[in-house]
């Protein structure tokens, strides 16, 4: 039964690596590299350690980690949605949903039921950790696109109130690192890397 389980566990993180091949819309701290989603996982997990006392209550950051380094892994099978699109929702889908079940389904049924539940949690939102979790998703683009001149918000022509609306999350994770944000906002609509309004 152990050799079973090792050899559906290392299926699965054969299977994982393919996250390391999902390019998102964002770009690296002042690079025109694209980040992947391998990247960006790590670096909410590494964030969501660092900024963990910054939370609006109490949090188990393990389970904080665990929610960041698996919330992107369904997109292996779904594709990254950027989160600016206008044709394609940014929510939990019935693609997703089937994306968790088939690659988690492929660990030990006990692991694999727990990490999709962690990962409907999160997408979900409303627990203290998928709260702090979805605060870092929102944090890191936004520091990157901050460090790079606009970056997507110009790429794609994404003004403040689309940019405002989709951070504004933030503040049910962390009332600080919100706070921290919308300045960043206003100070890239005064830098002339953030547009007020389409025209």
């Amino acid at each position: 039964m152990q050799t079973d389980d090792l050899l559906k566990q290392i299926e699965f993180i054969k299977e994982i690596d393919k996250l390391k091949y999902i390019q998102r819309r964002t770009k690296l701290f002042n690079s025109d590299r694209n980040e992947n989603d391998a990247e960006h996982s790590w670096h909410l997990a590494m964030m969501a350690i660092i900024l963990s006392k910054h939370s609006n209550v109490e949090i188990d950051v393990l389970k904080v980690v665990k929610m960041v380094l698996i919330h992107d892994i369904v997109e292996i099978d779904a594709g990254d949605t950027f989160i600016y699109d206008t044709t394609k929702n940014h929510t939990n889908t019935d693609e997703e949903l089937l994306a968790a079940k088939r690659i988690f389904g492929l660990l030990p049924d006990e692991q694999g039921d727990e990490l999709i539940a962690v990962w409907e949690e999160f997408e979900a939102g409303e627990t203290a950790e998928a709260k702090f979790a979805k605060t870092m998703d929102r944090l890191e683009p936004l520091l990157q696109n901050a460090s790079n001149n606009g970056g997507t918000w110009k790429e794609f022509d994404v003004d403040y109130q689309k940019v405002y609306d989709k951070k504004k999350v933030m503040q049910y994770g962390s009332t600080p690192i919100w706070n921290y944000a919308e300045n960043l906002i206003n100070e890239s609509v005064e830098k002339g890397i953030l547009k007020k309004e389409n025209s």
